[in-house]
């Protein structure tokens, strides 16, 4: 019995002796690709050596009965060679256009959509949510399932105008990035504090040390060491919850999420940029967050509709104006979409000593 390689917490193995063997020969000499129909990329080498990759969906948090069922089929069907792309695709690769087709057929019975390629929209990336985070707001990937759900066309069909790439955050200090659309926590109340377990359960200079805007201090309270929060200060980030759970931050009424849109992380086209906010309020609405749903398909249908072709959607907002966005999508403009805020350098934990929390 071949020995298993021992785990490493230093970075990924080495991926070429994984590596299906056209790939592997024509490492950095590609001549050219294109994509035969959604969710199949087809690579030529210099070498004339060509390779079929088929892209399919999964549910990313994976149970291993569906990975061994996954690692079947590439043993069936694509020459027992597989990887899974930062979204949580699953790509086969085959060295035959004739095995391209059997194999879609096959991922497609057993529940495992082809697409996300191209002008599509992309396979939603999300934070942990409940299964593992320890300051969840929202269970991101139940978010994701509810969404694409609803975009089952969008990921199988490449009809946006760019690529669409959407993100889906359990809270909002520790996780999530820019996305064309993302979707995250707004936590809008402080914590609620147990004060008769902080002392038994808190290392309360941590729990200081972890707040960003310096709104809680040590306390008394009954007799017991405990913690208290200046309600002026805090921002209801619930950064101080991982550290200290009797500071409860979740609240089944006063959590909610927000839609920000907009973001970008590639040079491609256009420089990076940062979402921005354009719907907060929304209920944390478990199981299916329908309205979440709601404005996220309405969203990428305006987008779909008037966007000009390899625009992302931060450059056609940016192209028909803020106030146009507002109009054509129906979402209501309120004050909190005005950042006014100037106390950060008066209120921000900016030090410059290393602290960790």
């Amino acid at each position: 019995m071949a020995e298993l390689r021992r785990p490493t917490e230093s970075g990924v193995p080495d991926p070429m002796k994984f590596m299906h063997p056209v790939l592997k020969k024509n490492y950095g000499n590609w001549l050219w690709h294109d994509r035969p129909r959604p969710g199949v990329l087809h690579h030529v080498a210099k070498s004339g050596d060509q390779v079929w990759t088929v892209r399919a969906g999964t549910a990313r948090q994976l149970d291993v009965y569906t990975i061994r069922k996954l690692c079947d089929i590439a043993d069936q069907f694509a020459e027992g060679h597989v990887r899974f792309t930062t979204r949580a695709n699953i790509e086969y690769m085959v060295g035959s256009e004739s095995k391209v087709k059997p194999l879609v057929e096959k991922l497609e019975a057993e529940g495992f959509p082809v697409g996300g390629t191209g002008n599509s929209v992309a396979m939603i990336s999300h934070t942990q949510g409940w299964l593992h985070c320890d300051i969840p707001g929202t269970d991101a990937s139940g978010v994701v399932k509810a969404l694409m759900d609803v975009l089952y066309h969008e990921f199988k069909n490449e009809e946006m105008p760019n690529r669409v790439k959407i993100t889906t955050s359990c809270c909002q200090i520790n996780c999530g990035g820019q996305g064309d659309i993302a979707i995250n926590v707004q936590h809008t109340k402080p914590p609620k504090i147990n004060h008769d377990l902080v002392s038994n359960v808190c290392e309360r200079p941590a729990v200081v040390a972890r707040c960003p805007v310096a709104a809680i201090r040590p306390a008394m309270v009954n007799g017991k060491p405990s913690l208290e929060v200046d309600e002026k200060k805090c921002m209801c980030c619930g950064a101080c919850f991982p550290p200290c759970p009797p500071m409860q931050i979740n609240d089944p009424v006063n959590s909610k999420l927000a839609i920000w849109v907009g973001g970008k992380h590639s040079s491609t086209r256009s420089k990076p940029t940062f979402h921005k906010l354009v719907v907060a309020g929304l209920p944390n609405n478990a199981p299916r967050w329908p309205e979440v749903a709601e404005v996220v398909l309405n969203i990428l249908k305006v987008y779909k509709a008037d966007g000009r072709p390899w625009e992302r959607m931060g450059e056609w907002i940016e192209r028909i104006g803020w106030p146009r966005f507002f109009e054509m999508t129906g979402l209501p403009f309120t004050k909190f979409h005005i950042e006014s805020w100037r106390g950060g350098r008066s209120s921000l934990n900016a030090s410059s000593q290393v602290r960790l929390g």
